[in-house]
């Protein structure tokens, strides 16, 4: 896509950013209650973001914001993994590669970070997200690590950094 930009998110993106996620999962009737669209940070992402370790990032197409994701470290466990965190497109966004563009960035940033691994959740039936974070590196795993609160979200994938 022309005039495409990845970059951090700003207090003026949260409105917009908030949009995009309810929206993809109004769009794919993904369950609300134990996933990320009941997670409190949804409304405010960069306050959320704007700790030590951990960055969000917005895909930005002529002024308006289609897609978004973040890094941070995994919570409620001991070791030094993070998490890709609320990766969403819009549907005019999928399908052209800024999915892989936007795992590269996120990688980057948790190597700069230094963690030694990145690990995921995501639903059963998101099978093109899965198929991409394979092509990234990330494999299945038995169980989930650490506790994101998102017990809705059964697969479980990690990537050694």
């Amino acid at each position: 896509m022309k005039d495409m930009v990845i970059r951090e998110i700003t207090p003026e993106d949260n409105v917009q950013v908030a949009q995009v996620i309810r929206k993809v999962f109004e769009d794919m009737g993904i369950a609300k209650v134990g996933t990320a669209y009941a997670d409190k940070a949804l409304d405010d992402m960069y306050t959320a973001y704007d700790v030590p370790k951990a960055t969000y990032f917005v895909v930005e197409h002529q002024g308006r914001i289609i897609g978004c994701a973040g890094i941070a470290q995994l919570q409620n466990y001991e070791g030094n993994v993070c998490e890709l965190q609320k990766m969403y497109f819009l549907e005019e966004a999928r399908g052209k590669g800024l999915g892989s563009q936007m795992i590269t960035v996120c990688l980057e940033k948790a190597k700069e970070y230094g963690f030694e691994a990145c690990y995921l959740e995501t639903m059963p039936y998101m099978k093109a997200a899965q198929k991409l974070y394979q092509k990234n590196g990330f494999d299945y795993i038995d169980a989930p690590m650490g506790n994101t609160g998102h017990y809705s979200c059964p697969v479980w994938m990690l990537k050694k950094l």
